[in-house]
């Protein structure tokens, strides 16, 4: 390993989404990957799994111990954090990012807890002092959805409304930490932006209908989509002030899993039960049983706003991916981060939200070479009328 490699600590490097942002990146012979988690032993049968290309270490970090003092030994430059679930981390939710700011490091996480994401900014004065880039969100939700509202609204005088939703394939192999992150937030209160005002809703209660599909590929079936809390419902607002609604669904299937989970939140919003976070485990275990129905997932992002002749417009960007190639997706924003970082072009200084870091363009280029078909849908194109909520 060469001393000028940059080197970068993937804190849950053997979980869902550290293992495969590793494996996306293991082929950068620029990079030395240190593979983290609490088992050294794990950590290093993943090292040996990866492709040949990037150097690769193993090391045992544990997120709820010294983990100042594990960075100040191993000494990386960046430190990514896939540990999750972000929602979940205890009085001191920030531990792993102060560590990195005492030690130096840069630092990104995939956090997608709307609370944890925006809290990240209370680092900004002490990122800048130090030169340090510290971001929160660098996923999905909200570093693609921002990018993709760009695009479509580039040429817009104003953004009215953003409707989004991912559907996974049943057969991602969804994490505990993700199955835990939306059983903590199932049936709690969300702030909306809807229809001009902020009002309270309630996670997974609410739901639209929409099909994703980007021309000339085969269509998902019709999905219902239910309302997570993510970043994107106070980012985007933030970006797009004009906005007058933001809604961000999920559409998982079978339908039967979904509808139980909806069940289940009701119970929550209702107050029988206080949260499904005690039952993590029980519906991850559910979840990855419960398999069955085609093996692709999609995304979707819609956005109605008025072009420079004042007509209101609608715009929508459609992706389907087959088999696998989609879990790839919430990895792809922090694989481009660091491949523009070991070109020369780091990200600014200072702790944000990840909402202007990457543009759509970059995804594209990732999508090349995997079965990840994309699209962009204008009025005369629309499926689904702009869909009205349905509240249960």
């Amino acid at each position: 390993m060469t001393s000028d490699r940059l080197r970068v600590l993937i804190l849950g490097g053997y979980g869902k989404f550290g293992g495969q942002l590793a494996e996306l990146l293991s082929d950068e012979s620029r990079l030395a990957l240190i593979i983290a988690g609490r088992s050294q032993a794990k950590a290093a049968a993943f090292c040996d799994s990866l492709p040949m290309g990037a150097a690769r270490e193993a090391a045992a970090v544990d997120r709820d111990g010294d983990v100042a003092a594990r960075l100040k030994e191993i000494s990386p430059d960046i430190v990514v954090d896939a540990s999750g679930p972000f929602q979940a981390y205890g009085n001191d939710p920030y531990r792993v990012a102060k560590a990195a700011l005492a030690c130096g490091c840069h630092y990104l996480d995939f956090a997608d807890g709307s609370d944890f994401v925006h809290g990240i900014a209370q680092f900004d004065g002490a990122a800048r002092q130090s030169g340090l880039v510290v971001l929160s969100g660098v996923s999905s939700f909200p570093a693609l959805t921002a990018a993709v509202v760009r695009h479509l609204g580039a040429d817009m005088t104003r953004v009215d409304s953003i409707v989004g939703g991912i559907a996974p394939t049943p057969y991602a192999g969804v994490g505990l930490s993700v199955v835990s992150a939306i059983a903590g937030y199932a049936g709690q209160q969300v702030m909306l932006r809807d229809n001009g005002r902020s009002r309270t809703a309630y996670a997974l209660t609410e739901t639209r209908r929409y099909t994703i599909g980007p021309p000339g590929f085969v269509p998902l079936d019709r999905l219902q989509f239910s309302l997570v809390d993510v970043p994107d419902l106070e980012s985007l607002p933030e970006l797009w002030p004009e906005a007058r609604t933001v809604w961000m669904g999920a559409g998982p299937v079978p339908a039967i899993v979904h509808r139980m989970l909806r069940g289940l939140a009701r119970l929550v919003r209702w107050g029988l039960i206080p949260s499904l976070a005690p039952m993590s485990r029980l519906l991850f275990h559910a979840n990855n049983i419960l398999r069955w129905g085609e093996h692709r997932g999609g995304m979707f992002v819609e956005v109605r706003g008025e072009d420079s002749g004042g007509r209101m417009i609608t715009r929508a960007w459609h992706l389907v991916a087959e088999g696998n190639d989609g879990t790839f997706i919430p990895s792809m924003a922090i694989e481009t981060l660091i491949r523009n970082w070991v070109a020369g072009a780091p990200p600014e200084p200072g702790a944000r939200v990840a909402v202007r870091e990457i543009e759509l363009a970059d995804y594209e280029k990732l999508f090349v070479g995997r079965r990840i078909h994309a699209g962009h849908r204008g009025d005369e194109y629309i499926i689904d009328p702009w869909p009205s909520t349905r509240p249960y």
